[in-house]
């Protein structure tokens, strides 16, 4: 008879955990919805664009239940501009088969406070000839492109402060937005009223949560009186 491993010593523990804490609570209520999704296929109508920070999940922050979202979380929540070439992109092929396969109906760009990546390339203006973190240097060529949305802030301060790297953040959620337009199908989709583009930025520590107004170049809180109401309410 083979010895199979136990477990635990083939997958993280908290993992299987968390597996089971799903399979007997949100799985066992849910069945008929997996079997449906299995069945028919994903008909997401909302796709997010969110970093991959561990703290900021999308499903969680929106309440999302299985099939309601598409989601692709990168460093810092960038969108690069169109670019057809033989390199590889993860989000633009992300994109393409979120809106050209799945015809969803909005693409929402969600950057959040504390972000590194944000951070990374605040410190990066300060030492452009820094170290590499790795051989390929992946991060640095990636958070370039929050160099137009550093350039419309004008020069940084000498140490980046809270104010600068929120601005920064907000300003590099704009930019992916303006980026999304440069992809023909969004724009043509956009421009014919079958797809919506947002902006929105989730604060970690506080919970609150801004959207992008166009019309007024601003980001508004959302749900003002909840969020308040929720500060508020104590916890025992």
């Amino acid at each position: 008879m083979i010895d199979l491993p136990d477990d635990k010593t083939v997958f993280p523990r908290r993992l299987i955990e968390g597996y089971e804490s799903f399979v007997t609570g949100r799985f066992s209520d849910e069945q008929q919805r997996y079997r449906a999704l299995a069945e028919h296929g994903q008909k997401p109508r909302v796709m997010m664009i969110g970093c991959c920070d561990s703290r900021v999940a999308p499903e969680v922050i929106f309440d999302a239940g299985p099939g309601e979202m598409f989601v692709v979380r990168n460093v810092a929540n960038l969108v690069p501009p169109y670019a057809p070439d033989d390199d590889y992109h993860g989000t633009s092929a992300a994109l393409e088969f979120g809106v050209m396969a799945l015809r969803i109906e909005h693409i929402v760009v969600m950057g959040h406070a504390q972000c590194g990546g944000v951070r990374a390339f605040a410190d990066f203006q300060q030492d452009p000839f820094h170290a590499p973190l790795s051989p390929g240097d992946f991060i640095s060529s990636w958070i370039r492109l929050m160099a137009p949305s550093a350039a419309r802030l004008g020069a940084p301060p000498s140490e980046p402060t809270l104010a600068y790297l929120e601005a920064l953040a907000l300003e590099s959620i704009k930019q992916s937005m303006a980026n999304l337009r440069s992809f023909p199908c969004i724009k043509t989709l956009e421009e014919r009223g079958k797809i919506k583009l947002h902006g929105c930025y989730f604060g970690v520590m506080d919970g609150r949560l801004l959207a992008y107004n166009p019309a007024t170049d601003t980001f508004q809180p959302i749900a003002k009186d909840l969020h308040a109401a929720a500060l508020d309410t104590p916890r025992f």
